[in-house]
């Protein structure tokens, strides 16, 4: 070989050299950092922290092995706190002190609320996805957009267009849609939950932004931002349950596994969420809609802050709502009896099966069995199963249980509707006669029943929720049978999430019902 190729192939070499610098470099830190992570991991699980536990719970927790006997952990939880004598249990790998006890969600959400608040770790878990807004902050950020949205939520204005939306998506959209199911004989089968949640979006975006996605065609395919929305519900939930925040920690910063999926999830709801807001914009902004987000406008100009109100109503404004009603019609189709009665009281309530919508709507109030009905599927089914608190000090709870300063406390809702301690020993049951008293409906303590939480942090949407809620059962309910297939209310299973969702949806056969007795068809 000659000097002169020497030398070409010595600055070749040295080109070479030069462009895998970078790759060479990246991958040496990624190696690293993989390498003092791991070296980390075993360090903590060699120290045995001081909240480490060989207890039979918390070795069934971190072996599942709970999942040789139930199918939800939720159900396990409440075998767990009915097996309790304080009806509490603290699953130490976790931090978590779980409770079924009326007397210390009193004491957690009112008599020490200052001691509980939402608190930084939980907020680090749902930062990504719901950001500042309403569900996941304390103090003076929290204070401001529940007074803010409190008075908007209040509006009778407000309350009369949300009537007049919801009247809408119910005549034009979710009875035609069922009432197509209907007539298409045995062999149609619909996912209820996937309507609802449908349902539900597009009822939420028109409230809340004036803005009508559309999603009810069922002929449509799911918007991005509904699958974006629900991927970043998941994720952010299984956070939750991981022992140790340095995992879901780590996986975010080397951007892997389901930190990833998060991130590009969360990536679209921002992009998807700010496109509501320009539209929003667009539109007039605060001057022109009734909506809640033309309201927000007028008192907020920073546009990250509205994204993340934006996202904090669609949570609840669509999840809940979703899986509150795919509940009820699972218990539904277990006790037709229940059918029956609230058609009966439709019937007498509003004196004529012909009525117009808008009039059954005026009646709502008046309708104390449905009332009762939807709070006692609730009670069995909340839709948030569980809320959780941090120790911001010391405590000590009613029931004697030690709560060590940045211990998480959950109350278990989906547990207490299954207390015989709470509700007697057909606690099991779905009777919605439980709620009246000479056929008028009598609320329970928000502490034994804490599905729109209690105390200070009570839901301030609880009124609009039921309002929709009872709306859509009265006029499904008067017009047909549904007909669950191959599901129970006695053997649910759930996806995880941030609220409720059963797995694989909720298959169901649609039947036109049609008053025999009176002679008269429901209307449409």
């Amino acid at each position: 070989m000659g000097v002169v190729e020497a030398e070409a192939l010595h600055g070749a070499v040295e080109a070479l050299a030069v462009s895998l610098q970078p790759h060479v470099a990246t991958a040496f830190f990624v190696f690293s950092a993989c390498t003092v992570a791991l070296a980390a991991l075993l360090a903590v699980v060699r120290l045995r922290p001081p909240w480490w536990c060989d207890c039979a719970v918390c070795e069934a927790y971190l072996t599942a092995s709970w999942t040789g006997e139930f199918d939800n952990l939720c159900d396990w939880y409440a075998h767990l706190l009915r097996t309790s004598p304080a009806q509490t249990v603290h699953v130490h790998v976790l931090r978590n002190v779980l409770t079924a006890n009326p007397v210390t969600v009193d004491h957690v959400l009112r008599a020490c609320f200052d001691n509980y608040p939402k608190g930084a770790p939980f907020s680090a878990i749902l930062a990504d996805f719901l950001g500042r807004g309403i569900f996941n902050v304390d103090g003076d950020a929290w204070l401001f957009q529940r007074k803010l949205a409190a008075a908007e939520l209040a509006s009778p204005a407000l309350r009369a267009f949300a009537a007049r939306v919801v009247a809408s998506e119910l005549r034009c959209r979710l009875i035609p849609l069922l009432h197509s199911a209907s007539r298409e004989g045995n062999g149609k089968v619909l996912d209820l939950q996937d309507v609802f949640r449908r349902f539900a979006f597009d009822s939420i975006c028109k409230i809340s932004f004036g803005l009508d996605p559309g999603c009810l065609e069922l002929s449509m395919p799911v918007s991005t931002l509904v699958e974006a929305f629900d991927t970043a519900s998941t994720l952010s939930a299984r956070r939750a349950t991981v022992p140790m925040q340095i995992i879901w920690r780590l996986k975010r910063f080397l951007n892997v596994g389901d930190e990833r999926k998060l991130r590009d999830a969360v990536r679209l709801v921002d992009a998807l969420a700010a496109e509501v807001i320009r539209q929003r914009r667009k539109l007039g902004g605060a001057a022109s809609g009734s909506d809640l987000l033309s309201r927000f406008m007028g008192s907020i100009d920073d546009d990250k802050y509205l994204r993340d109100i934006v996202v904090s109503f669609m949570l609840a404004g669509r999840d809940t709502i979703a899986s509150a009603l795919t509940a009820f019609f699972l218990l539904l189709s277990d006790h037709p009896e229940v059918a029956t009665a609230i058609r009966d009281e439709v019937a007498r309530v509003t004196g004529d099966s012909n009525r117009t919508m808008a009039a059954t709507f005026d009646k709502l109030k008046d309708m104390h069995y449905v009332h009762a009905a939807l709070y006692e599927s609730m009670r069995l089914f909340p839709p948030v199963q569980f809320d959780s608190k941090f120790a911001a000090g010391d405590d000590t709870l009613p029931d004697g249980t030690v709560v060590a300063k940045g211990t998480r406390v959950t109350y278990h809702a989906y547990a207490m509707g299954r207390m015989e301690s709470v509700w007697g020993p057909d606690c099991a049951e779905f009777r919605p006669e439980r709620w009246l008293r000479d056929g008028r409906f009598v609320p329970e303590s928000p502490y034994r029943y804490p599905v729109f939480q209690a105390g200070v942090r009570v839901c301030i949407g609880k009124e609009l929720a039921l309002m929709e809620m009872k709306a859509v059962i009265v006029a499904v309910v008067r017009s047909f049978d549904i007909e669950a297939i191959a599901r129970s209310s006695r053997r649910p299973k759930f996806a995880p999430g941030l609220t409720a969702t059963f797995a694989g949806g909720l298959p169901v056969r649609v039947r036109r019902w049609r008053a025999r007795a009176s002679g008269h068809n429901p209307p449409i």
